[in-house]
């Protein structure tokens, strides 16, 4: 092998190696700044400042008449327990960046899916919460709205025999609303 030959060949090995760094340094930049361009997001959706650290549930209360005595503390409680194991907010007693506080203003049995002799198939348990959110970090995320949700009974059992098994599916899926509304902004 002439000495030209070497130069040649230690030389394309040179330009080898440093067009692979340059490929490794390219590509690593390049996901970078696409992955930059990202934000943060959770898996549960939660779309949510940075700065926002804590939270507060303020005691719901009860504004109308009928319901278990202990659905407005049942709903605190599992709004805090929800916010707490979907995002990484600290719960705190009061002012937090978000506050959460409202009023349980409808208790009602509604006739539903009415029969062929005007009688109802079915009872309705709806439950109407009204809720004041509080966005500390930015007012323009705030609100003051009613959530309600249902569930059925067969129209020849009583209320007294379907509240324990209905309540439980109604306070999630008022947590649900409340949570994505507040948190999820959607």
């Amino acid at each position: 092998m002439t000495l030209k030959n070497r130069i040649d060949s230690v030389f394309t090995m040179r330009v080898s190696m440093i067009a692979k760094r340059l490929l490794t340094l390219f590509l690593v930049l390049h996901c970078s700044i696409f992955m930059s361009g990202c934000g943060v997001y959770s898996f549960t959706g939660t779309n949510l400042s940075p700065d926002i650290k804590t939270f507060s549930v303020l005691n719901f209360t009860m504004g109308t008449a009928g319901g278990p005595s202990d659905l407005p503390q049942r709903l605190t409680e599992e709004l805090k327990e929800y916010f707490q194991r979907n995002t990484s907010l600290i719960s705190q007693p009061g002012g937090g960046d978000l506050v959460l506080e409202g009023s349980i203003t409808g208790y009602d049995v509604l006739a539903a899916a009415p029969t062929a002799n005007d009688q109802a198939g079915l009872n309705r348990l709806n439950v109407t919460v009204q809720v004041r959110y509080t966005n500390a970090k930015d007012e323009t995320k705030n609100f003051d709205q009613s959530f309600t949700y249902y569930a059925d009974f067969p129209q020849d059992q009583t209320l007294n025999q379907n509240e324990a098994r209905l309540l439980p599916t109604i306070r999630e899926n008022l947590v649900q609303q409340i949570f994505n509304k507040s948190a999820a902004d959607w």
